[in-house]
C-alpha cells in the first residue's frame, strides 16, 4: 500500500471579520518567529515583566496579580470563576447571551448555585435585577459579560460593581471581546476579576487569557476553605511563576505566544488606549450607517452597541449561511453567524484591533450588497 503524502500547509488569506479571531498584525507574526528561549531564561523573565506592565495598562489598573494565563479565553473564564467558587457558594450569573450562559455552567460545575439574573438576548442587564439578586441571597460575587459577542451588546458596569459592592460581593467581569476596543477601566469601574482573550482586539494568535484580580479578591481566595479545584488555573501557584522575583516552575509556558501578546500590547501602548476607543467606535458607527442603508435591520438594543462588533438580522428569505459562504468564496472575507438561540437569524460582524479601519468598512459593505442582490434580496425596499 503506497504511503499517504501529506502536502505543505497552504491556508487561505481570509479578512477575519467577524466574532473573533481577528486578523494577526503582522508585526506580531513577525514575534512569533523570534528564536525561541527557555521558560526560565533570563531573558524571557524581562518579556514577562513587559507583557505584565503592558497588560495592567490595557486594563487600566494597579493590580499586583495581572498576567496571561496559559489558555484561550474560555481558561480565563475558567480560572477567574474555580478561584472564588467553593461547593455551595451563590453566585449571581447575569445571562443575556451565549457566553453569560457558559459562565453560569462554570458556576455549576464548580459545585456553587447560580443565582440567575436574565434579560434577553440583545438587552442589557438591568442594575435593578442583579440588586433584588443580591438582596435576596448570600452571593459572594456577581458575574457578568461586558462585551456580548453572541448579540454585540456592551454591558454598563460602574452601577453594578457599585451595587455588588455594597452587598460585601466581588464583580467578576468577562472582558474576552471589549479589552483594548472598547472603554474599560477596571480600577475606577471597582472590577474585582477581569478577564480576557489575546485574538480579538490585542490581534494576536488565541492561546492566552490575560486577567487581573484585585487584592480585595486575592484575600478571598487565600482564605477558602478548600483548595481550588483546578490545580493548573490556580491564581496562588500562577503568580509564583508571572510575578515573583525568583520564579517557581508551574508550567512551560507558551514562549512565542508570549512574545506575540507582549508585541500586540506594545502596539496598544504605542497607539493609545482613548485613541484606540475612539477609532473603533468611529468605524463601527460608519459600518451600522452602511448596514441601514442597506435596509438590513440591527439586533441589538441601539443605546448599548459595542464599538466592536454588531449583530444584524437576517432578512426574511435570505439564507443565513448561503451569504456567508458567498462573502468567503468570492471575496475572502469571514463574518460570523448566530450562536445558540440566534443561530441562523442574526449575522455578526466585528471590527476588532487592526481590522477596525476605513477601508474594511466599505469591503464588507461592498461584499455583503453584492452577496445580497445574488441571492435575490431587493436592497430597495
Amino acid at each position: 500500500m503506497p504511503k499517504k503524502s501529506y502536502g505543505e500547509l497552504k491556508p487561505p488569506e481570509r479578512l477575519l471579520l467577524g466574532a473573533g479571531p481577528s486578523n494577526i498584525d503582522p508585526r506580531v507574526l513577525r514575534a512569533l518567529s523570534f528564536p525561541i528561549v527557555g521558560h526560565l531564561d533570563p531573558y524571557f523573565m524581562e518579556v514577562m515583566d513587559d507583557t505584565v506592565e503592558l497588560l495592567r495598562y490595557a486594563f487600566k489598573t494597579k493590580n499586583q496579580i495581572t498576567f496571561p494565563i496559559s489558555g484561550t479565553g474560555s481558561a480565563g473564564m475558567e480560572s477567574a470563576i474555580c478561584n472564588v467558587v467553593e461547593r455551595g457558594d451563590e453566585i449571581v450569573a447575569c445571562i443575556n447571551g451565549f457566553f453569560g450562559e457558559r459562565i453560569r455552567e462554570i458556576i455549576d460545575r464548580c459545585g456553587g448555585r447560580s443565582i440567575e439574573v436574565r434579560a434577553p438576548w440583545g438587552k442589557i442587564i438591568e442594575k435593578e435585577a442583579v440588586e433584588e439578586a443580591l438582596a435576596n441571597s448570600n452571593a459572594k460575587a456577581v458575574a457578568i459579560v461586558h462585551a456580548e459577542t453572541s448579540t454585540g451588546v456592551l454591558q454598563p458596569l460602574r452601577e453594578i460593581a457599585k451595587i455588588a459592592h455594597e452587598y460585601d460581593a466581588l464583580l467578576i467581569v468577562d472582558a474576552v471581546t471589549s479589552l483594548g476596543g472598547c472603554e474599560l477601566e477596571v480600577d475606577k469601574w471597582g472590577i474585582d476579576i477581569c478577564y480576557s482573550a489575546s485574538q480579538k482586539c490585542l490581534n494576536c494568535p488565541p492561546g492566552l487569557a490575560p486577567i487581573t484580580v484585585s487584592e480585595r479578591a486575592m484575600d478571598v481566595i487565600r482564605n477558602r476553605r478548600t483548595k481550588v479545584q483546578s490545580w493548573y488555573l490556580d491564581l496562588l501557584t500562577i503568580e509564583k511563576y508571572w510575578l515573583e522575583s525568583s520564579r517557581i516552575y508551574h508550567h512551560t509556558a507558551p514562549i512565542l505566544l508570549v512574545y506575540a501578546l507582549r508585541e500586540g500590547l506594545r502596539f496598544l501602548y504605542e497607539e493609545g488606549l482613548e485613541s484606540r476607543w475612539i477609532r473603533h467606535k468611529e468605524n463601527i458607527q460608519a459600518l451600522i450607517s452602511g448596514l441601514e442603508e442597506m435596509g438590513l435591520n440591527i439586533f441589538t438594543d441601539r443605546n448599548y452597541m459595542c464599538p466592536v462588533i454588531t449583530a444584524i438580522k437576517v432578512p426574511h428569505n435570505v439564507k443565513d449561511r448561503r451569504i456567508r459562504e458567498r462573502l468567503q468564496e468570492e471575496y475572502n472575507i469571514t463574518i460570523s453567524g448566530g450562536l445558540g438561540e440566534l443561530k441562523g437569524k442574526v449575522w455578526r460582524i466585528g471590527l476588532m484591533g487592526i481590522n477596525s479601519n476605513k477601508k474594511n468598512v466599505i469591503l464588507v459593505l461592498e461584499a455583503l450588497k453584492n452577496a445580497l442582490k445574488k441571492e435575490g434580496y431587493n436592497l430597495e425596499k
